[in-house]
Parts: C-alpha cells; sequence; structure tokens
C-alpha cells in the first residue's frame, strides 16, 4: 500500500483545487470594481473583458473562484442590497427598480423575492409598519 501510495501521491497532488494566484485575484478585484462601480447601468461582460483585458470566459471562472458566485449574482445582489435601503426610506417599489437598474418592477420582485424572500412591497410594510409613500 505504501509502495502504490508513493506512485500515486505526485499524481494526485495536481489535480487539488489551487488557491487562485496574484493575476486572477486581480482580475477578479478589479471586475468587482468595475461592476460596483457601475451597479445602476451595468454592462456586457464583453466590455468588462475589453476593459480587464481577458477573455470573458476566464474573468468569470477567475472571479467565482474568487468570490465564490458569477459576476451576474453579485451585481444583482449589489443592486437589491441598494433596493432594500430605498424601500426602507419608504420610496415606492416601482421607482426603486428604475433607481437600482431593473428594467421594470417585475424584474425587481422576482430577483428581490429570490433573494430576500418577500416581494418588495411585503418587506417593506413589515420593516416600515407602513404602507410605501405615495409619489
Amino acid at each position: 500500500m505504501t509502495f502504490i501510495r508513493e506512485r500515486l501521491h505526485p499524481h494526485l497532488d495536481t489535480l487539488r483545487p489551487r488557491e487562485p494566484g496574484r493575476e486572477a485575484s486581480r482580475l477578479a478585484t478589479g471586475l468587482r470594481e468595475l461592476l460596483d462601480s457601475r451597479i445602476r447601468a451595468g454592462g456586457s461582460l464583453s466590455e468588462a473583458a475589453d476593459v480587464r483585458h481577458a477573455h470573458p470566459t476566464h474573468l468569470i471562472r477567475r472571479f467565482e473562484q474568487t468570490y465564490g458566485l458569477p459576476p451576474h449574482r453579485y451585481l444583482t445582489g449589489k443592486r437589491i442590497d441598494q433596493a432594500r435601503g430605498l424601500l426602507l426610506g419608504g420610496h415606492r417599489p416601482a421607482g426603486v427598480a428604475a433607481d437600482v437598474g431593473f428594467h421594470d418592477q417585475a424584474h425587481l420582485s422576482r430577483h428581490f423575492a429570490r433573494h430576500v424572500g418577500i416581494t418588495p412591497a411585503r418587506y417593506q410594510r413589515t420593516r416600515t409598519g407602513c404602507a410605501p409613500i405615495p409619489t
């Protein structure tokens, strides 16, 4: 058994996942900073790849490896966080959707319910104890 282990050990060592290197971390950090600066407007993956000088697939893999989720889900989560703050401030869900970069209220509601577990209007009512402020 020891002989077999000694023979297989170098081969099995190459199969272990490796920590992302500095280059991978730099790519992921740069993409995260780009996404943070464009939360409302978003942007295309090819545009981000051009800015970061990397292939789109490589960029996605490095981002996922570093942060544990794909760039699109990260951006959606940031938008949801902003929406939560605006809803707690008394803004209407339809206005919040446009303010944080969702296409419409239905788009916000679908993602909000997936992330938070309830609709934006219900979240607003349960957290503030009142209905949205009419505008």
